[in-house]
């Protein structure tokens, strides 16, 4: 690691200072933060429903789905009550069955089941007909048709109870919410330069060992438009990701390149402070063990897209292994870029491109005087740019260094800084 570089651990309550240049333009631009989010962190969405007709009825229509999506402590309160009601439903018939043949007042009585002579022993009986424990003291004679037909319809309905609470169990536990768990997305997206241009990153991985997940990446810009009437309006803008389609094997950082066409192309630091719209990120990939497609997504707002940041590098390769440090998912470093919008910065590098530089124009033309003409006052000459900039090498997204790529940038953003009068942050990068 380049001894330029400080660490600092997020959790460091120093990891505040690289914020203060951030939090001064939040200041002055009067920025306040959206509590409301459209997803929250954990991926699930920020909405409530009211009035819906006939709620109650879809969810008793598609009750397996209902039982899906309780909570673990509901479902098996149901469970227990499923199983418990009906030993004690079936017990109160065969107690009826028994009282009115006569075996609770009469023991000399032919019974229609056996060792059932009060409510305690029918609902034994019950338990032991639906749970076919058979302890052989109880069971079922020959001599009333009736109890013969209950026990009939007691055997069907406990296998529809066994074979609902089998599949809920294990649907339970195979969804997709526990699950997606173990995908996850880096605490914040960052903006920074790569190969010249611009672009929006984050960072997804797969936390566990043994499972590789393929899938797709994709992102939408969500901005909640409020109108002078009240009404709302929801507008979705859909970013393009470079090599969406990812083996994810290790951690990836998935990046949006800002370019002419998509919703942050004029959008500077100042104005990314100033706006309101939520990032939405999502992952769908199929499990390589069970087959099933999942998704896993979350958001990030404004104050959690980082500009002038870069991940830091977590790979290792050794002669057997590609080691991940996971410690490192995280962590950020600061780096040297323009404040800037991508317009502004493509429109700079355009003007200061040698195909676009003006030609001199002949001595003896009548348009042009010579600057050291003894008839004219000495020229105004415009600042120039050092042609050995100093050399800034930071770490790239894929852990390579390009000390020559780096060094054409640091002349562009101090071209930039010094032709819009803008502030760049600090040179040294800051790993945070």
């Amino acid at each position: 690691m380049n001894n330029d570089y400080t660490e600092i651990s997020p959790s460091d309550p120093s990891v505040d200072a690289y914020t203060t240049p951030l939090i001064a333009v939040k200041a002055e631009i009067g920025y306040q933060h959206k509590k409301r989010r459209y997803v929250r962190k954990d991926g699930n969405c920020n909405v409530l429903f009211r009035h819906v007709p006939e709620e109650w009825l879809m969810y008793v229509t598609d009750i397996f789905t209902t039982l899906v999506e309780i909570r673990w402590r509901v479902m098996f309160l149901i469970f227990t009550l499923s199983y418990t009601l009906s030993w004690l439903f079936f017990g109160i018939l065969y107690w009826l069955i028994a009282l009115a043949n006569g075996d609770i007042k009469d023991p000399t009585n032919p019974p229609c089941m056996y060792e059932v002579r009060d409510f305690t022993a029918a609902f034994l009986f019950s338990l032991e007909t639906q749970t076919t424990i058979g302890y052989g003291f109880r069971g079922m004679s020959e001599n009333c048709m009736v109890a013969i037909i209950v026990v009939t319809v007691q055997d069907v309905i406990s296998c529809f109870i066994d074979t609902f609470v089998i599949g809920i169990a294990v649907a339970e536990m195979a969804s997709t919410r526990k699950l997606t768990q173990t995908v996850g997305f880096s605490n914040c997206a960052v903006i920074n330069l790569r190969n010249g241009r611009l672009c929006l990153s984050w960072r997804i991985g797969d936390f566990r060992q043994h499972h590789m997940v393929e899938g797709m990446a994709r992102a939408q810009i969500f901005r909640p438009t409020m109108h002078a009437t009240g009404r709302v309006d929801i507008n979705y803008k859909d970013l393009e990701i470079k090599q969406s389609d990812i083996l994810l094997a290790i951690p990836t950082t998935i990046f949006h390149i800002i370019e002419p066409g998509t919703p942050l192309y004029r959008m500077s630091l100042e104005d990314l402070r100033k706006d309101d719209f939520e990032l939405v990120v999502s992952f769908t990939y199929t499990d390589d063990s069970t087959g099933i497609l999942h998704q896993t997504r979350t958001s990030y707002t404004p104050d959690e897209i980082h500009w002038g940041h870069l991940f830091q590098d977590m790979l290792n390769v050794n002669l057997k292994y590609y080691k991940v440090d996971y410690s490192m998912f995280h962590h950020t470093a600061k780096v040297l870029i323009p404040e800037v919008s991508a317009e502004e910065y493509d429109q700079i590098k355009l003007r200061r491109s040698p195909r676009h530089s003006p030609r001199h124009t002949p001595r003896h033309s009548p348009r042009h005087t010579p600057c050291h003409s003894p008839h004219h006052s000495p020229c105004t000459k415009r600042p120039s740019i050092n042609c050995n900039p100093p050399m800034v090498t930071v770490e790239l997204v894929n852990g390579t260094t390009e000390a020559e790529v780096h060094a054409a940038m640091a002349a562009t953003i101090a071209a930039v800084c010094e032709d819009q009068g803008h502030l760049c942050l600090p040179r040294n990068p800051i790993l945070t």
